[in-house]
């Protein structure tokens, strides 16, 4: 199989790396990161002015990739700059409108990719353990609609965000995949709270709680009870986004410790020609490879269906989680007491490769789903 980018690919990573370098370098993303929204409504839209979100979706859906590979040189460049705009949740809650929603629904697709709307993804639940099937907010019908009730943590933006994706129980157990849901709900929804917080990597995110919010039978996204399929395919395309991101985090924390070996001198000499930190920083590089064919082989097998797609995307989010630890916490011992100090860019990026790990489910997690599809494939 051919794993070179396109034109096209190469020319949107190149145009993209290069207005991060000139309009988002490090001082200027952490004031955007430490500021009251999290983010800057102006640089989002001039990152959607460039095609950004477009490269999400499909021609169908108003866009003009969709493809995992453009997802993978996207997210690359954003992990790069440490971008804390909201694209996972543009492209988690776009993918699942494009695949359940209706014709008005899929019209918030094309006010996305404008820049001119913000979507949030609320799934994630205290207690869930990042199972995606297990979910205990729920939604009963009313004579012309829904009534929703219950509570979602760590909705990445949720008190910016314009509307949110919640889904939400229509009938069965909590742990039963049938039975689950999609609504579209608006922030400002009688009965929604939204409590904002700023998170250790930069940016903000939410706790929602939902207390009897009316909703009109149009938020319904796709057939009630048949939503957890749609959640699988969006958040698919989620874990390429995150484990492409974390790639190119970990390509920067890499240059900043060669290049940190190479100029700290020690005993008169570069700390780089000691042996013992040549041999930690060969075993780090090896993994980085390693982190970056995992990601590719989940860019390629996120447009299939079954348990070879989801065995990828588990595989490739594993390997993310242990390794994006392992360049975290050998960057900064290889930099020394400076590598945790704030105005160093190695630490935000060391925090960033964390968190990566308990998005959408961790090493631990995904380890076990791994080997549980693996028993199915074989059974």
């Amino acid at each position: 199989m051919n794993f070179q980018h396109t034109d096209d690919r190469r020319m949107l990573a190149d145009s993209l790396n290069r207005f991060i370098a000139e309009q988002y370098g490090f001082e200027a993303r952490d004031r955007i990161a430490r500021s009251q929204e999290g983010f800057s409504r102006d640089k989002w839209q001039r990152f959607c002015e460039l095609g950004i979100v477009g490269a999400f979706f499909e021609e169908s859906d108003g866009g003009f990739g969709g493809d995992g590979f453009d997802i993978a040189v996207v997210f690359e460049a954003l992990g790069r700059g440490l971008v804390v705009e909201p694209f996972l949740d543009a492209l988690i809650v776009g993918r699942a409108l494009g695949r359940a929603g209706n014709d008005t629904q899929r019209e918030i697709i094309a006010r996305m990719i404008e820049g001119t709307e913000i979507a949030a993804f609320a799934h994630d639940e205290p207690g869930s353990h990042y199972e995606l099937a297990r979910v205990t907010t729920r939604a009963a019908r009313r004579a012309d609609g829904w009534v929703l009730n219950g509570a979602k943590g760590v909705v990445q933006q949720g008190e910016h965000a314009d509307i949110l994706l919640v889904s939400a129980r229509t009938s069965n157990g909590e742990h039963d995949q049938a039975g689950i849901s999609l609504f579209l709900v608006p922030r400002n929804a009688p009965g929604m709270r939204v409590r904002g917080y700023r998170k250790i990597d930069g940016g903000r995110a939410a706790e929602v709680s939902l207390e009897n919010v009316e909703l009109d039978s149009d938020a319904l996204v796709g057939t009630e009870g048949a939503g957890f399929p749609t959640l699988a395919h969006a958040v698919g395309y989620g874990l390429v986004a995150l484990a492409s991101e974390a790639v190119g985090a970990m390509d920067v924390a890499k240059e900043h410790t060669l290049e940190y070996l190479r100029t700290r001198k020690q005993f008169g000499v570069p700390i780089g020609t000691f042996q013992a930190l040549q041999h930690r920083m060969a075993d780090l590089l090896l993994e980085i490879e390693q982190a970056r064919s995992a990601a590719i082989n989940a860019a390629a097998a996120v447009g299939g269906e079954g348990i070879e797609r989801e065995r990828a995307l588990s595989a490739a989010k594993y390997s993310i989680g242990r390794i994006g630890a392992l360049v975290a916490e050998e960057s900064i011992q290889l930099h020394g007491g400076i590598g945790m100090t704030w105005e160093l860019p190695l630490s935000h990026y060391s925090k960033r490769l964390v968190m990566i790990d308990h998005q959408l489910g961790d090493e631990d997690h995904h380890l076990a789903r791994y080997i549980e599809l693996g028993r199915a494939l074989m059974s």
